[in-house]
């Protein structure tokens, strides 16, 4: 059956500019290149973007490490904002002009992005537009992962890398469910932690196993959210609680480890790995339906604040890999639209 499109606002090229990757490897490897514009099938609006987030999947992508799952566009970026400018066949929650965030399994970093109606939600209120394009995707992560651990108030949650897009996120709504934080990060963050509440800062070049254990006093913690991968699985168990959870989404330092069973079984721990990408289009819609109602409202009572941003525009994408690659970047990455 062909998809019925509404008439669009303005006039609508049969092509448009995007980020394309020459095949895997450095940033050298990326392109501005004009491409199709891709139309909405069923159950699909279509996103005029304004700006688009930069996340360390991007950066797997380019080098070969994390391809798209199955029929979808191989373009590179998992989250945008923008307004809609065409709308398939039985969508009726969305209209043409509404001014969205977008949660993607890729095609991002272009012009025009094509997108299941179920995975594009409004902004928060009061957050512009490209602000709100580093939102979605980090959120979602965060609250998802969360709740598969269950994480309760009075529990004390362990987050690495506490300075990126993900950590900033994560030690604020910790935080606001009444969790005890603790995280990781470069001697030069510790700071920027400590101010969006985090109760325990680590310089993760230090031992910060032995720091964290001597700051609970032996005791642990209970949820571990993990970005590093196989380097610190071993510690990771370490550092968890009788009964703690241990939820991996990053694999920035390896995917091999070593698994410790015996230290596993004493402390009745559990570990889990998640991708929010490859979860099914009913599993993403009802996340970011769960962040629209649970966490736009945090954010509009101050209980969240943004990340600080770094803006670049989309066609210096590659700038932005290397920035993000190299760890001196605090908070989010954004990449602006023309």
């Amino acid at each position: 059956m062909l998809a019925h499109h509404w008439p669009c606002f303005g006039w609508q090229a049969e092509s448009m500019f995007a980020i394309t990757l020459e095949g895997f490897g450095g940033t050298e490897k990326m392109r501005w290149t004009e491409v199709p514009t891709p139309e909405p099938g069923p159950g699909e609006v279509r996103v005029r973007t304004v700006a688009v987030g930069v996340n360390r999947a991007d950066l797997l992508q380019r080098q070969g490490y994390y391809p798209p799952p199955p029929g979808v566009s191989d373009l590179l970026g998992l989250e945008c904002s923008g307004v809609i400018d065409a709308i398939g066949e039985g969508v009726a929650e969305q209209q043409l002009g509404d001014e969205v965030v977008a949660l993607l399994a890729g095609g991002a970093y272009a012009q025009y992005v094509v997108v299941p109606a179920g995975q594009v939600t409004r902004p928060p209120a009061n957050v512009d537009l490209v602000s709100a394009a580093g939102l979605l995707e980090v959120a979602a992560t965060v609250l998802s992962n969360l709740d598969r651990t269950q994480l309760r108030s009075g529990e004390t949650f362990l987050v690495h890398g506490g300075a990126g897009g993900i950590g900033t996120f994560a030690i604020q709504y910790a935080k606001a469910l009444g969790a005890k934080v603790a995280t990781t990060a470069s001697e030069a963050k510790l700071d920027h932690c400590r101010r969006l509440g985090a109760d325990i800062v680590i310089d993760y070049a230090r031992d910060w196993l032995t720091e964290l254990l001597m700051a609970t006093e032996d005791r642990g913690v209970d949820v571990i959210l993990d970005i590093i991968g196989a380097k610190y699985l071993d510690q990771n168990i370490s550092a968890l609680r009788p009964d703690g959870r241990l939820v991996i989404i990053g694999m920035q330092k390896g995917t091999k480890a070593e698994l410790d069973i015996a230290k596993l079984l004493n402390k009745r721990a559990t570990i889990t790995a998640t991708s929010l990408r490859m979860r099914s289009v009913e599993q993403k819609s009802e996340i970011v339906r769960q962040v629209t109602e649970r966490v736009w409202p945090m954010i509009a009572a101050g209980l969240i604040k943004l990340a600080p941003e770094t803006r670049f525009p989309l066609r210096e994408a590659a700038t932005a890999h290397e920035i993000l690659a190299s760890g001196s970047n605090v908070g989010k990455l954004i990449l602006t639209v023309e």
